[in-house]
């Protein structure tokens, strides 16, 4: 194990400081500093080894936490990556973008702040790339089967490199015109340089996935074709139905979804020009939905120079504590501060949107709300309560409702379950053979861990169902599920 007295010598969390907010909102480069090594080995250090290490249940990935948490005390960094890569493929996303239920789920948790697993996970990953350990690992000879990939998510990614490793051929098609799906166009620079995406598919390419920018599936490739030109296909195209507002006034200009705003944004970033870009330069920005891809889009509102952005959430506030409801183990729904919080804009809750209000050109001027309350399950607007306030922009990030049902699953006749997500079974494979669905697009809107973690699985499965059986580790059914959901 790690230091047998690090969780008692060393009690504080330490985690790398942030850039200077008046610096970074100048930039879109990430947000953290360097960490010191010194220090990261020390929280490593504070890791108990425990009995029943609860951060495996926290993992959907199954990280072998305290194992590379005792190498990365040791300084044995090497042997650290090793541990990682046995149950990530992608450690440099997780540890930049997961927000770590492994960690509310650490033992040590239960009464002093918890091990910082995240940070030792993305140094590990870091040092490995700085000593150039992560090299391509082309498999030794080719199966002769040749598997389809749509999609360039975490799901799509994960299931390619696996099979490909495997001996599979492995293409993967991606409709935008550079692959990464979310990962580079949906998440700010500020989060994650996508420097960091480039070096890993630079691997894959060099371990022999190719990948396919640029290509429609469902449209100028049909299903019908790739299942013709391929033994097996993986559908990972994610869930990217968004969820809409239908309120009075929807229909003015200057109010658009998260994912018509950020993906421009994070192209300008990187240096690319994109005509007609909808910028928050000199608006008051109005954010509708309280998480991740609210907040990203609240530091990308500051960088372009906002006069004023306030984020709504219809829920109440969330408590600083863990709430009663929600004991360890559990993933607690807490108030957290992020980069994007911490650099500006004003958050509130338990409000709900009455209308959008327009200004003589047609565009929207201001915004309609109402406090709510929880009455008997319902939310219920407080007399007296309903207030506008302005805007000249407005973002909608409510979240996504399931995959989009667009041409690919009509052409594949691809069974729906009953929430609108793609039907599989216990091997990932769809109501079609030879038809199988990884991360979101079957399981609906989730984290990038979960993504990570069923592409590794269906991999094992197709490979199985190719081969008769499996070289890769064995999959985890889609209806499995750690103490942490």
């Amino acid at each position: 194990m790690a230091d047998p007295k690090g969780f008692l010598t060393v009690r504080d969390r330490e985690l790398p400081p942030r850039r200077p907010v008046p610096v970074r909102i100048q930039d879109w480069r990430e947000v953290y500093e360097d960490t010191d090594r010194t220090v990261l080995r020390r929280q490593a250090g504070r890791c108990m080894d425990c009995g029943i290490p609860f951060c495996h249940s926290g993992c959907p990935l199954g990280n072998l936490i305290p194992e590379w948490n005792d190498l990365a005390w040791r300084g044995d960094w090497r042997e650290a990556i090793e541990r990682l890569h046995a149950t990530n493929n992608f450690p440099e996303f997780t540890g930049r973008l997961c927000p770590a239920p492994c960690e509310t789920a650490c033992v040590l948790g239960i009464n002093q702040p918890p091990v910082t697993i995240k940070q030792v996970e993305v140094t590990v990953i870091e040092e490995a790339f700085e000593r150039g350990w992560v090299e391509p690992k082309p498999p030794e000879r080719l199966s002769g089967k040749t598997v389809a990939v749509v999609g360039s998510g975490p799901a799509g990614l994960a299931a390619a490199q696996q099979l490909t490793r495997a001996g599979h051929t492995v293409a993967v098609y991606e409709r935008a015109d550079r692959v990464g799906g979310l990962l580079r166009y949906g998440i700010p620079e500020f989060k994650m340089e996508k420097s960091v995406l480039d070096r890993r598919l630079a691997q894959m390419e060099a371990e022999g996935t190719r990948f396919r920018p640029g290509v429609d599936v469902g449209g100028q490739l049909t299903g019908q074709a790739l299942r013709e030109r391929y033994d097996a296909v993986v559908l990972a195209v994610g869930a990217t139905a968004w969820r809409d507002l239908p309120v009075p006034g929807r229909e003015l200009t200057g109010i658009m979804q998260a994912m018509e705003f950020l993906p421009p944004a994070n192209r300008v970033a990187v240096g690319e020009a994109v005509e007609g870009q909808v910028t928050a330069e000199g608006k008051d920005v109005v954010i509708i939905g309280g998480g991740d891809t609210g907040a990203d889009c609240l530091g990308t509102s500051l960088r372009h120079g906002a006069r004023s952005v306030t984020q709504l959430e219809i829920m109440p506030r969330p408590t600083e504590e863990r709430p009663a409801g929600q004991p360890w183990p559990t993933y607690p729904m807490t108030y957290k501060v992020t980069s994007a919080h911490e650099e500006g804009g004003d958050r509130v809750y338990a409000v709900s949107t009455q209308r959008f209000v327009g200004d003589e050109d047609g565009a929207v001027a201001g915004l309609e709300l109402v406090e709510v309350e929880l009455v008997d399950g319902r939310f219920q607007p407080v007399e007296g309560s309903v207030r506008t306030i302005p805007a000249q922009l407005v973002l909608l990030a409510m979240g996504f409702v399931g995959p989009e049902k667009g041409a690919l699953v009509e052409q594949l006749d691809v069974a729906l379950d009953p929430r609108g997500n793609i039907s599989r079974d216990a091997a990932y494979m769809s109501s079609v053979p030879g038809v199988f669905v990884a991360g979101d697009a079957g399981r609906g809107q989730s984290l990038i861990v979960w993504a990570i973690a069923e592409g590794r699985s269906c991999a094992a499965s197709v490979d199985r169902w190719l081969t008769g059986s499996s070289v890769l580790p064995a999959p985890i059914p889609p209806t499995a599920r750690p103490l942490t959901v």
